[in-house]
């Protein structure tokens, strides 16, 4: 159980709201293929309404816009403002927003060592957006990286002039994942993951978010298998990890023959991923249905020190519109700093599905009053992606009033300890 933030953090929220959502006015996103060098002093650059923190309530913060390259430069500057050395990245990651399986991958890079935010290109071109916001954090440099600044992920990606840069090219998407895992090796120092997860290339996006999460959060990589077999590049890959703990999510979606493959490699845990659709009637509301459950399950799971086990209050919680899933990595680093959160999903703007609804019951804060009141107690905080596109603000208030602390009724056993007290 984490301990209880103090009250007067989601005023200050509040404020900074509004000071940033008077930044910049303009709703056009130029691209943009060149920008500010690594010697320009760090300075509040101007972030565009749609980057803006939105709306902030009593236990939620709404970060982001009307698209993932907003959403993911609203979350890089909540968590690196960039205004001292201590609030600074040592680098930060650039992907193409058309390359989902890079930016899944990418999303293990916002975990320890390299706690790097993911910005968002269009291609060759940087919007705007991304380019304030790289400039805003002014990045220090990796020592481990000789000095990168940006690491740029995938064959399209340019990186703005003025910085030094780690350029990671492959040609398949497992072997952009084994790059990303040789990144982190060597950001560690030579000091190889115990933890790798694997998920299958052709999962639905949807049913693989929550592995972004995880990843940031454990630092495991993420690495890519085929349904009928695991690739030669994976494969070398997690032996080079020397057995190393592995664990899938949706394991439906690799395939018995890949399972069997795996557990060569090292012990195999499968992550339970949301009851699968009846035969015949894989449906995209089943399939949405699914990727809700199993983001739940993700949150509850742990397996000794791997894994979130939010099954309490106390906690952080990021939640996240299904139909966006780059939303995932772009909020990844809200899993590797702050308070924590596991990403839960919504499968509509204007409605929190029934099972989530009561995943948040099972770990709503409440006090006995008067013995225990809430000052002493332990608080859920809840961080939205996106505009009202993406979570209304209705579902926004709704979320709020589930994450409340709350009184509730002294138990028998509450009663007969206190008897005796």
């Amino acid at each position: 159980m984490r301990a209880a933030p103090p009250r007067s953090l989601w005023a200050v929220l509040a404020f900074a709201a509004l000071m940033l959502a008077a930044c910049g006015k303009g709703n056009e996103q130029a691209a943009v293929t060149s920008g500010g060098g690594a010697g320009t002093p760090s300075k509040l650059a101007p972030v565009a309404a749609q980057g803006a923190v939105s709306v902030a309530t009593r236990n939620t913060t709404r970060l982001g816009g009307s698209d993932v390259a907003a959403d993911a430069a609203a979350v890089a500057r909540a968590v690196y403002p960039g205004l001292t050395p201590a609030t600074r990245p040592q680098a930060v990651v650039l992907v193409d927003e058309r390359d989902w399986p890079a930016a899944l991958s990418a999303s293990a890079l916002a975990g320890a060592p390299a706690g790097a935010p993911i910005l968002f290109s269009e291609g060759g071109a940087l919007p705007q957006i991304s380019l304030q916001t790289l400039e805003a954090m002014h990045p220090l440099g990796a020592p481990a990286l000789a000095g990168a600044q940006v690491i740029s992920i995938g064959a399209s990606v340019a990186t703005p002039a003025g910085y030094a840069s780690r350029h990671v090219r492959a040609s398949t998407p497992a072997a952009t994942a084994v790059a990303v895992e040789r990144l982190l090796l060597a950001l560690d120092r030579g000091n190889a993951p115990r933890q790798a997860i694997v998920l299958a290339q052709e999962a639905p996006p949807a049913l693989a978010m929550p592995a972004a999460g995880l990843a940031a959060e454990s630092g495991a990589p993420i690495l890519l298998v085929g349904r009928s077999g695991v690739p030669g590049v994976t494969a070398a890959a997690l032996a080079g990890l020397h057995r190393p703990s592995i664990y899938t999510i949706d394991a439906p979606s690799i395939g018995r023959r890949t399972l069997d493959e795996l557990r060569r490699f090292g012990p195999l845990t499968r992550i339970p991923g949301g009851r699968a659709p009846a035969a015949g009637s894989a449906t995209a509301a089943a399939t949405d249905e699914q990727a809700v459950e199993s983001a739940i399950e993700v949150a509850r799971f742990t397996a000794g020190t791997f894994g979130w086990g939010v099954k309490e209050p106390g906690h952080g919680l990021v939640f996240a519109n299904l139909t966006r899933p780059l939303d995932a990595p772009a909020a990844a680093l809200l899993s590797a700093s702050g308070d924590y959160g596991p990403l839960l999903l919504l499968s509509s703007a204007t409605r929190v599905p029934t099972v989530l609804i009561h995943y948040l019951s099972d770990i709503k804060p409440a006090y006995v009053n008067p013995q225990y009141p809430p000052v002493r107690g332990a608080y859920n905080h809840g961080w939205l992606i996106g505009d009202e596109q993406a979570i209304s603000a209705v579902t926004q208030a709704e979320i709020d009033s589930m994450l409340e602390i709350a009184p509730r009724a002294q138990t028998s056993e509450e009663a007969s300890e206190q008897q005796l007290e």
